[in-house]
This record gives structure tokens, C-alpha cells and sequence, in this order.
């Protein structure tokens, strides 16, 4: 986590103190890090860089307008997987042309809000969603470019609530029907057969699905094109890992290793759809404790950030670093287990849920009322899957670029939180 770092007893981002931020614009908040968004980015476009590839940034990551905009700053394309998603990108003034469509369940409006605005591509994820995307586009004079989203079987060994390339999935179609499939768009006018997607789940922090999977796209390719398909796109989507706890996160160039050559084999473009990797460690939320009680033989931090704020934790059980803003002790390299002059923890939110927690049994140092806490690796699927649970306002958003500060996403009000309701008196 470059972008964020102690000095002389206090973390910074980039080259601004985080307490001063938390001073000014009060807590939770989020804390973005711009020169880390683009410095992902560029390690993905220049891994890749010899097929030419489109970097559709996939929105569902986190779909901030101003984080969207320096993605299409940087020249970075989208993954949508709703027509709000699209809608946001078009905001953003992102290049819908560029755009590719992912998702299990889209409807007719969302398939004729895509169409108008040129995409790129849908993923195709069913042979229903085949007839309808042939409908809408015939109902509008126009053709509708697809990719059949295959499962190709491929256990990436991610988390239960995240794996999407095995059968027995609810994403994608199994792959031993291709050729039926790819068939059925070659009868119908209407469609027009681009490229296959396979996407395999996140976090993946080893190359060898990904060469597996190269491996079935290769072959796909060469078959559709003896049934006479003029295919030229290969989607291997994202999934790429990032290092929550440590180092444990591959480089951009690691993957490219092993898709690159299937790619080149294969003669056809690259999309890719990166998220998780572009975004999720450019982003602490930065919360206050409220109290501290010991009871039950436990050490208890409530702090104000929430389960409405960051759900990953009680959604995946997932691990996210966290130690204090201006610590008594410095944050060592690995957070796990027994820490000298800390003691075991449970940081807890205000939310009335006993999964409304960050972290339990965790070593950390001595923290009183008022003290900041900084959630590292927040900026995937933080905001983006935020609510008003509990009707707690969502929270403040910044970037930082150097030492300038911009709020990309204001703090709600009370009054925001009922303002879309209907008096029924």
C-alpha cells in the first residue's frame, strides 16, 4: 500500500496527514489515493500492452463518478453489469463504445438502453438471454455483438461466495454446448458472434487458472472458426488477487505471462475486466472509536465506521488490515497473531448486528475514546455495497492527487435518507 504510509508516528496519504482529513471532514471516511488508481492501471496496460488489449475497469468494483473519471482519464474502458453501471459510465463520460456487458440477468430495458449506446459487447450468460438480446436488437433495426460467457470447469480455489468458473455456477454456459450456441447466433441476422468470455472468480492469486483457461479459449477459438465464425475477442475478465495482508498479491505482469501467449495463438484482441486490482488497495476507511468496554473476558473497540460502511467482513469473512492512525506502537509487516505491547481485540461497529465487526481477536495497541482507526484495502466492494442499514448516513468520499484534496462523494444527511420516500398519509 504505497500510497499510505506512517511518518514520524502518523499515516499519510500520499502527502497529507490522515488525521487532518478525518478533522475536516469528520468519520467514517474514505480515502482515496490517485496516484495509486493510475499506478495500477499502467502496471495492467503495459503488462498487456503487446496484444493491444481493452481494460474494461469493472465498475461493480466501486462505481464512484470521480473514481470512474480518472479511470477514463488514464484511458480506461468499462465492465458493466447493470444499466445503472452504465448509466454511471456514461455520467463519468466514459466511451460506451468500449463498453462490455456482463451480468446473469438482464432485462429488456437494460439490453435496449445498452444497444442505443453502442457497446462494445454483451456477455452472454444464458441461451435465453440470446433470444432476448435478438429481440431487442430486431425490435430496433440494429445488430447486437455477443460473446458467450462459457464456464470452462476451472476451480480457482477463491471463496465460496466468489468462485464463478465451475460448473454448477450460476454464471456463464457450459462449455461443451459452444458450438451449439455459437451456432444458434450464426442462423440469426439479428446477432452477431464477437469473441467467448471466461471469467473465473476474485480474489486469484495464482497464474495457473488463468493458463488453463488460455488454454480451453484456444481451443474454442480454433473450432468456431472451422464452423465458420469470423471471431476475433478472447475475455479472460479480472479476478486478479491483491495483497490484503502482506505481499501475497502477483504483479499485472505475472498473469500476462501466461495469458499473453494464449492470446497471440489464439489471433484475436484481449479484454480484460480488472477491478478488485485497480481499486482495492487505493482506499483506507478511516473511522473513530466511540468507546471501549471489556466484558465477557473481551477487549471491545466500537468505532463509528459499520457493517453498512465495509460489509466484507461479515459478508466473506474477509481479512482487512487495521491499526491506529497515530499509532503508540509502529504497524509491523504482518498483522497476524501476538504483537509486542498489543492485545487481543475485537473492533466492532455501532450497527445492531453481531456480524457488525472488522476484526476479531486482533493484536492492536492500546486505543481510547476519540482515537482514528485506519481499515486498509477498502476501495473495492466498500462502497459499492454500502447502505443505509440501520439508516446510517453513507459517508464521505476523497481523493487525494499529491497534496490536493478533492470530496468526490459528499457525506448524507439525515434529511437525504427519506428524501426518495412517499408520504402515504
Amino acid at each position: 500500500m504505497e500510497a499510505f504510509s506512517y511518518h514520524d508516528g502518523e499515516l499519510y496519504c500520499e502527502k497529507v496527514p490522515v488525521a487532518k482529513l478525518a478533522e475536516q471532514y469528520g468519520t467514517p471516511l474514505w480515502i482515496y489515493s490517485k496516484s495509486f488508481l493510475l499506478g495500477q492501471l499502467k502496471q495492467i496496460q503495459t503488462a498487456f500492452a503487446e496484444v493491444d488489449p481493452v481494460i474494461c475497469y469493472s465498475v461493480k468494483a466501486n462505481s464512484t463518478l470521480g473514481v470512474l473519471k480518472v479511470m477514463r482519464d488514464a484511458g480506461s474502458s468499462f465492465d458493466v453489469v447493470s444499466g445503472g453501471e452504465l448509466y454511471r459510465v456514461k455520467a463519468a463520460g466514459g466511451d460506451t463504445s468500449k463498453v462490455v456487458f456482463a451480468g446473469v440477468g438482464k432485462t429488456d430495458e437494460e439490453i435496449r438502453f445498452a444497444l442505443e449506446n453502442k457497446i462494445l459487447m454483451f456477455d452472454v450468460e444464458s441461451e435465453q438471454e440470446l433470444d432476448a438480446i435478438a429481440a431487442v436488437a430486431g425490435s430496433m433495426g440494429v445488430v447486437g455483438n455477443v460473446a458467450l460467457r462459457l464456464n470452462p470447469d476451472i476451480d480457482a480455489k477463491t471463496h465460496a461466495k466468489t468462485t464463478t468458473g465451475k460448473k454448477g455456477n450460476k454464471f456463464g454456459m457450459d462449455i461443451e454446448r459452444f458450438r451449439e450456441l455459437a451456432a444458434k447466433v450464426l442462423r440469426d441476422k439479428r446477432l452477431a458472434l464477437k469473441g467467448i468470455h471466461m471469467h473465473l472468480g476474485s480474489p486469484i492469486l495464482t497464474t495457473d487458472p488463468y493458463e488453463a483457461a488460455g488454454q480451453k479459449a484456444i481451443e474454442v477459438v480454433e473450432a468456431l472458426r472451422k464452423d465458420g465464425h469470423d471471431i476475433n475477442w478472447i475475455n479472460l475478465g479480472g479476478g486478479f488477487g491483491i495483497s490484503y495482508r502482506g505481499n501475497e498479491g502477483l504483479p499485472a505482469e505475472a498473469y500476462a505471462k501466461v495469458i499473453v501467449p494464449a492470446v497471440k495463438a489464439a489471433k484475436c484482441r484481449l479484454a480484460l475486466e480488472p477491478g478488485r486490482f485497480v481499486v482495492g488497495n487505493s482506499c483506507i476507511l478511516v473511522s473513530r472509536v466511540v468507546f471501549t468496554k471489556r466484558e465477557g473476558g473481551k477487549l471491545f473497540v466500537i468505532q463509528d465506521g459499520a457493517m453498512n460502511d465495509l460489509i466484507r467482513p461479515a459478508m466473506y469473512d474477509s481479512f482487512h488490515r487495521l491499526w491506529p492512525v497515530q499509532p503508540s506502537i509502529a504497524m509491523p509487516d504482518n498483522v497476524e497473531g501476538e504483537i509486542p505491547g498489543c492485545e487481543k481485540t475485537d473492533v466492532v461497529g455501532p450497527v445492531c448486528e453481531s456480524s457488525d465487526y472488522f476484526a476479531k481477536d486482533r493484536y492492536l495497541p492500546p486505543m481510547t475514546r476519540g482515537d482514528l482507526l485506519a481499515i486498509f484495502s477498502a476501495g473495492a466492494y466498500g462502497t459499492a455495497m454500502s447502505s443505509n442499514y440501520n439508516s446510517r448516513p453513507r459517508a464521505t468520499e476523497i481523493l487525494v492527487d499529491g497534496a490536493d484534496v478533492k470530496v468526490i462523494r459528499r457525506r448524507e444527511t439525515y434529511a437525504d435518507l427519506v428524501a426518495h420516500e412517499i408520504d402515504a398519509s
